[in-house]
């Protein structure tokens, strides 16, 4: 039988990610999974967690028979790694392991990329901007807009604001930006999710959803118009609401998504909702790409306490989001 192929980067050498990646042979999921690391780097991690797996290295024309092979597209590091320890001169890999996939993508090599956890901050060290996974998959990828959206726990919330300081989101929501993102969001509800319809909630940037002005004019200025001008164009978008009560289970109940202001606002209730089987997912972008929902765990790397479950809910995401005749 002919499995879909997703690519699965596995990010920072140090961190967790080549660890998980070590499970994936035990997820029995229909698809066919290829680790882009450095194949001495997971045979060395698979010694010292004492995982009995068998790496073999990547042959696109030639897939494994046996499910329990873990196939791995070799990208040697710059140096040896040492677990749960940065070092600058690896960054560049990281990098690569991400341009790989992406080329694989165009090329109709692979249907999709699921991305384990790097490090921002040792990339940038290295001297190269970098502010995350979802906005160098957007530039390389030409994608003027994205959004970031986490599932799990029954649960979708998206965002209209990620990576930003508190200070500064109230500027950075404007009727543009709300409107794209809203669009973004039913477009990829609709076309790689596959909700016909989709039902959108929307909070309030404010506490109670700004009371009428006595909070804040952001809903009144921004936001109510903004939904008032998607609905008149036939999208299924309400609020705002206080997000502190949008998560109640008799408001998710007719719903398919929450849009949130900014990060913390809607995200810590998808992650207390999920338990550590969260799936980040970028919309807007011309290919599939999901993704663990935590860091690279440093201080697990190494030790067999780092657990899979993201991973392996974000494999599956990402077959959910193929389309058939993947």
């Amino acid at each position: 039988m002919s499995y879909p192929v997703l690519a699965i980067t596995s990010g920072e050498p140090a961190g967790i990610g080549p660890d998980i990646c070590l499970d994936i042979p035990q997820f029995d999921l229909p698809v066919r999974c290829v680790i882009l690391a450095d194949i001495n780097l997971m045979r060395e991690r698979a010694r010292l967690l004492d995982k009995e797996v068998h790496i073999v290295p990547y042959q696109a024309e030639l897939a494994p028979q046996d499910k329990t092979v873990l196939e791995v597209l070799h990208m040697p590091l710059a140096e040896p790694c040492q677990t749960g320890v940065l070092n600058v001169r690896n960054a560049p890999y990281v990098i690569t392991l991400l341009d790989r996939a992406h080329q694989g993508i165009i090329a109709g090599e692979f249907a999709g990329m699921v991305t384990a956890p790097l490090h921002k901050g040792i990339i940038n060290d290295a001297g190269r901007p970098f502010s995350g996974h979802t906005e160098y998959l957007a530039d390389i990828s030409h994608t003027p807009q994205v959004v970031m959206m986490l599932a799990g726990g029954g649960l979708r919330v998206a965002l209209v604001t990620t990576h930003l300081p508190l200070k500064d989101i109230a500027a950075h929501i404007t009727p543009e930006l709300l409107s794209s993102v809203v669009q973004i969001l039913h477009h990829d509800l609709q076309h790689k999710l596959h909700i016909a319809q989709p039902r959108i909630l929307v909070t309030g940037l404010n506490p109670h959803a700004g009371e009428q002005g006595h909070l804040g004019h952001e809903e009144l200025d921004v936001i109510i118009p903004t939904l008032q001008n998607l609905q008149a164009a036939g999208l299924d978008v309400r609020g705002p609401y206080p997000a502190d009560t949008v998560f109640e289970p008799f408001i998710l109940k007719d719903s398919d998504a929450v849009l949130a202001m900014y990060h913390d606002q809607g995200l810590p209730v998808l992650k207390y909702a999920s338990f550590g089987q969260g799936v980040n997912i970028t919309l807007g972008l011309p290919f599939i790409r999901t993704s663990v929902d935590h860091g690279t765990a440093l201080d697990l790397a190494g030790t067999g306490r780092a657990m899979s479950g993201s991973l392996q809910a974000a494999i599956a995401a990402a077959l959910e989001m193929l389309p058939p005749q993947c």
